[in-house]
């Protein structure tokens, strides 16, 4: 079962990055779309969403929510979405998501992304510049991003 949609998360997203007066750019909110999704199989062992994420030249990229907006090619989406309305603990986990990740430049989320095992496992070692749209494994976003909440969990513990 799943939360909601990836159209619904990048509704939040855009709303919160306009809410509070930052420029986001398709490049950056698909990274921030895989991020949330990465983390809450690690966090909640399910799907915050259904829609599959594919690892492209730049990244993971959910194609639908690209295709949305690709319009605005490099520029900022500058479109007003309606609240998504979301369950209060998605809309919880969003925010830390935005709080953790929303501060970097989609071109470092790219490259965070592209030193990732989920990533670099989906793109088999194709060439950093051939396309590809071969799916990112739940499994593997799970199993990468709980290991990294176990490290810091650790390490907390060690401090």
């Amino acid at each position: 079962m799943t939360e909601t949609s990836a159209n619904k998360v990048a509704d939040y997203i855009l709303r919160s990055c306009h809410d509070s007066g930052e420029l986001i750019s398709n490049l950056k909110l698909q990274k921030l779309l895989y991020y949330a999704q990465a983390w809450y199989l690690a966090l909640y062992d399910r799907s915050l969403f259904n829609d599959r994420l594919e690892a492209w030249v730049h990244g993971p990229v959910q194609p639908a929510v690209y295709g949305r907006f690709k319009h605005h090619r490099w520029d900022p989406i500058s479109d007003q979405p309606d609240d998504p309305k979301l369950p209060l603990h998605v809309s919880a986990h969003l925010d830390e998501i935005m709080q953790v990740y929303g501060v970097e430049t989609a071109y470092a989320l790219e490259l965070i992304t592209h030193r990732e095992a989920p990533w670099i496992e989906a793109r088999a070692g194709l060439p950093a510049d051939q396309p590809s749209n071969t799916p990112l494994s739940h499994k593997s976003m799970a199993s990468y991003y709980k290991a990294m909440a176990d490290r810091a969990a650790n390490n907390e513990r060690t401090t």
